[in-house]
């Protein structure tokens, strides 16, 4: 079954209420064949990156229920945000936390549709990052990192 087809299938279950929400991670519109493609071609995604403004993507990805996220090879738009001594350094610190942990509640926070995608080697891992869904930002530290990420 190629992709359109299965994304065909999938937007049948979506429009029977057994599937809520549609997305791809790590690849591009370019790709023939891509699921993207075929995704676009069933159900139209809007695409969402962490690194871009998502006010007017994020309100129409929300009423279509799906996305795509494509940004392969990179975690952060400037390698300075993850330094020692840097915002989600300093954030961390003020927080307890982990770094990670705060970059994960930073895109968590960011918009209602994005769903980040962290790698996980362990289960103490996994569990950090899960517990990142727990970690409230508040508005100073949020536009901090927002200042930084631009």
């Amino acid at each position: 079954m190629d992709a359109e087809e299965q994304f065909g299938v999938l937007r049948e279950l979506q429009d029977e209420g057994k599937v809520r929400a549609l997305g791809l991670s790590q690849v591009s519109v370019e790709e023939p064949g891509s699921g993207r493609q075929a995704l676009h071609r069933v159900h139209g995604p809007e695409p969402l990156q962490p690194d871009r403004p998502q006010a007017p993507r994020t309100s129409c990805a929300t009423r279509r229920r799906t996305a795509s996220v494509s940004s392969p090879g990179r975690r952060f738009p400037q390698a300075s945000l993850a330094q020692p001594g840097g915002p989600l350094d300093e954030a961390a610190k003020r927080l307890g936390t982990t770094t990670s942990q705060v970059a994960l509640a930073w895109l968590l926070r960011r918009s209602p549709v994005m769903m980040p995608i962290p790698g996980t080697g362990s289960v103490q891992h996994l569990e950090e990052n899960m517990a990142a869904a727990g970690i409230t930002l508040d508005d100073a530290t949020y536009a901090e990192l927002e200042a930084a990420g631009k």
